[in-house]
């Protein structure tokens, strides 16, 4: 069967993005490991507790919103629990279900993690943009997680487009 191939500006626009997706994620890696002693992954663990309500969320829910597997996400919640960042029980309303809570030292921890990544993504991705670019990133990546994330499992760390101001 032949495949759909990309024409030039097609490929163009693809191999940018792979690059931006690529490279990225190794940054912001970089920089809260130097600074903060954490991966990126952790941060932003500790970030999806410290924006939860009472600053805990089960296990479940924490993997939609970290876009983690299970066992990743068990993994990285045991390392940090380990250094009294967050701690794990059962869910109050259903003893099946086990939370993962965000701890004093795990909330004092993302909170001078915070300011030092703030200013990695803006250095990164915000400051070379203008306004309008910035609008058309959001209407973008919008788009592009319509169809790789229908559920919007990741949307409750940011805001819609339209809450945006």
């Amino acid at each position: 069967m032949d495949a759909p191939w990309l024409s030039t500006s097609e490929l163009a626009a693809w191999t940018r993005f792979v690059a931006v997706v690529e490279l990225l994620p190794g940054l912001l890696d970089s920089q809260l490991r130097r600074d903060s002693d954490l991966t990126h992954f952790e941060y932003f663990t500790l970030a999806m507790l410290s924006e939860a309500p009472y600053g805990h969320l089960q296990m479940t829910e924490l993997a939609g919103r970290t876009n983690a597997t299970l066992p990743r996400l068990s993994h990285v919640v045991r390392k940090l629990e380990a250094r009294g960042l967050l701690e794990r029980s059962a869910a109050a309303h259903d003893r099946r279900a086990i939370e993962a809570r965000l701890t004093p030292a795990g909330r004092a921890t993302v909170e001078a993690a915070a300011p030092g990544h703030v200013r990695m993504v803006r250095s990164l991705v915000i400051d070379p943009l203008n306004p309008a670019q910035i609008d058309e990133l959001a209407r973008i990546c919008d788009s592009l997680l319509e169809r790789i994330d229908p559920d919007g499992r990741m949307l409750p760390y940011g805001q819609p487009l339209e809450d945006a101001t």
